[in-house]
């Protein structure tokens, strides 16, 4: 049997997109809220597929490439805050 933690990892991956998707398709600030809170649930719930360590802080900790999307579902989310506010 498989690692349930993984699947678990992969539904998180999808619904990171999907937010991500709305807040770019949809601004409003509701869409920027999920896209960071589901961009932040990732950074915390990435690790059954995280992949190469990108950077080392230390031996136990640095930024993997799965990092990586969720730094730029913020920077997706700041921007739709931006453009909702216009």
């Amino acid at each position: 049997m498989r690692d349930p933690s993984v699947f678990h990892a992969l539904v998180l991956m999808h619904l990171l997109f999907a937010a991500a998707l709305w807040a770019l398709l949809r601004p409003s600030v509701r869409a920027a809220v999920a896209c960071a809170v589901v961009a932040i649930a990732w950074v915390i719930w990435n690790g059954p597929i995280e992949g190469a360590v990108l950077v080392s802080f230390t031996p136990d900790h640095g930024i993997t490439e799965s990092d990586v999307l969720g730094a730029v579902a913020l920077v997706i989310a700041g921007a739709t805050v931006v453009r909702a506010r216009r």
